[in-house]
């Protein structure tokens, strides 16, 4: 039988529950990539279980179960999902041409509804590399997330930076869900006393991140930059699981998407239950 393939967001955001995640004993394939192409993958059936963009699973509905407890959320600020201008507030980019990075759904998708449904405007948006310079060379504002938008913001020339995990919450008062953790209802159906012991691991791996978050903090140092105070408060910020605040944020995400035309059917989310009572 094949190993189960499980998706890895390339990013730091996602190291309090991929850091310990142990593979021992586990017929598994780690693939690591940007959330965007770790979507496609998904959709293709390339890969079967992990995380994925919170939109992903809107695009795909009704084809995967999202896996309770887990995700990448925030109630506030994010730290590393950013829109940069060059001094415009969000109200003058009427028209505007926006740089939207090619890594993402759920943040490219939020910053419309943000845009469009709250500011009341419509800028016109191009797809690039998530290169800052490169970018705000070619437009009057440019959305990055991730790791590239932690060390943009680093190294910015003096832009006006827009966190769109706070703009959200400033606006509706609700949580944000970046990213959640699903599966393949196939996979499901087919395999599923092998995700039961995945998903166990990966509740573990996040409990373990909880009590000892030095090791990671200490990786996101050596890989991206920054210091131990900067890393601390940024995975403090973070929400690593997926409960009643992150689902109704989560729906009201949808919702607005959908409202707008991006997303072309109501979606309901739809977590494996049965798996609940090994994350408690």
């Amino acid at each position: 039988m094949k190993p189960i393939r499980i998706s890895e967001i390339s990013y730091t955001n996602v190291w309090p529950i991929h850091y310990y995640f142990e593979t021992a004993g586990l017929s598994v394939e780690l693939i690591p990539q940007v959330p965007s192409q770790l979507n496609q993958g998904m959709a293709k059936g390339e890969i079967d279980l992990g995380a994925i963009s919170s939109f992903a699973y809107g695009a795909a509905y009704p084809n995967y179960v999202i896996l309770p407890n887990l995700s990448v959320s925030v109630r506030g600020p994010v730290g590393s999902i950013f829109l940069f201008t060059k001094g415009q507030e969000l109200h003058e980019l009427e028209g505007a041409k926006i740089a939207l990075t090619n890594t993402s759904w759920t943040s490219v998708n939020l910053l419309r509804v943000i845009l469009e449904r709250f500011e009341k405007i419509t800028p016109n948006y191009i797809t690039m590399s998530p290169n800052l310079e490169q970018m705000m060379e070619q437009a009057d504002a440019a959305l990055m997330i991730g790791d590239d938008a932690i060390r943009g913001s680093w190294h910015n020339p003096g832009y006006r930076v827009y966190d769109l995990g706070l703009e959200w919450f400033k606006r509706t008062g609700l949580s944000m869900t970046f990213a959640v953790w699903a599966v393949r209802k196939e996979i499901l159906e087919t395999r599923s006393p092998e995700l039961e012991r995945i998903y166990q691991r990966f509740i573990e791996a996040k409990e373990k991140s909880k009590r000892n978050l030095t090791p990671v903090i200490d990786k996101a140092i050596r890989k991206v930059g920054g210091d131990k105070e900067f890393w601390q408060h940024y995975f403090d910020g973070l929400i690593h699981d997926f409960g009643k605040s992150e689902i109704q944020g989560l729906q009201a995400y949808f919702q607005y998407v959908t409202e707008l035309g991006i997303l072309k059917k109501e979606i309901h989310i739809c977590t494996l239950d049965s798996l609940a009572k090994l994350s408690t």
